[in-house]
């Protein structure tokens, strides 16, 4: 804007702190599960000590289990070059580290809605739906592993998905006065 001829301006700056970009945020936390499972499956002995019961597993599923979270986290690499566009370039790279613990939006808003595609039907009753397959999917590789590290991690990722969710919910109620009154934020009908 065009400012009168006398008119003082004063422009503040807030110092965010070293910034680190989202492409770079998004490898940092998905390479990091993708080689920490790695030392757990291939039963390395720092891990596990020398003891050779501890060092192999005959039963298929733990590598059924390797490979589907090996591709899920590869995907995820894969759409992080390929596909992911960020709104914002960076993050303050002191949010690098909640990020990593975690895994170690557009202008136009409006209401989602279910569509023909059977995977948004939770839409009639969650505001989140991507997250409560996220859990669904967590839940379903703690039992296939029967681990308790893994089970451990789908508990922490149900717990920061259920603060993501809710904040999302609010914020849906906030912006659309219309918004369906039986959605709940991550869980149908509960939570």
């Amino acid at each position: 804007q065009h400012l009168p001829v006398g008119t003082t301006a004063t422009l503040y700056f807030k110092d965010l702190g070293p910034q680190i970009g989202w492409t770079m945020v998004f490898l940092i936390e998905y390479t990091g599960p993708l080689f920490i499972y790695f030392l757990f499956y291939f039963r390395m002995p720092f891990v596990y000590g020398l003891d050779e019961r501890f060092t192999s597993s005959p039963h298929p599923v733990v590598n059924l289990a390797c490979i589907c979270h090996s591709f899920h986290y590869i995907k995820r690499l894969i759409e992080t070059v390929f596909v992911h566009r960020f709104s914002h370039g960076t993050m303050p790279l002191r949010n690098i580290v909640k990020n990593c613990l975690y895994y170690w939006g557009s202008k136009t808003r409006k209401i989602p809605y279910p569509t023909k595609n059977p995977f948004t039907w939770l839409f009639f009753f969650v505001s989140c739906p991507n997250y409560t397959y996220e859990v669904g999917t967590w839940i379903s590789f703690t039992i296939m592993t029967q681990c308790v590290p893994v089970g451990l991690f789908t508990l922490l990722c149900f717990i920061q998905m259920t603060i993501w969710a809710k904040d999302k919910h609010c914020t849906y109620l906030r912006e659309f006065k219309d918004y369906p009154s039986l959605r709940m934020p991550i869980i149908p009908f509960l939570l």
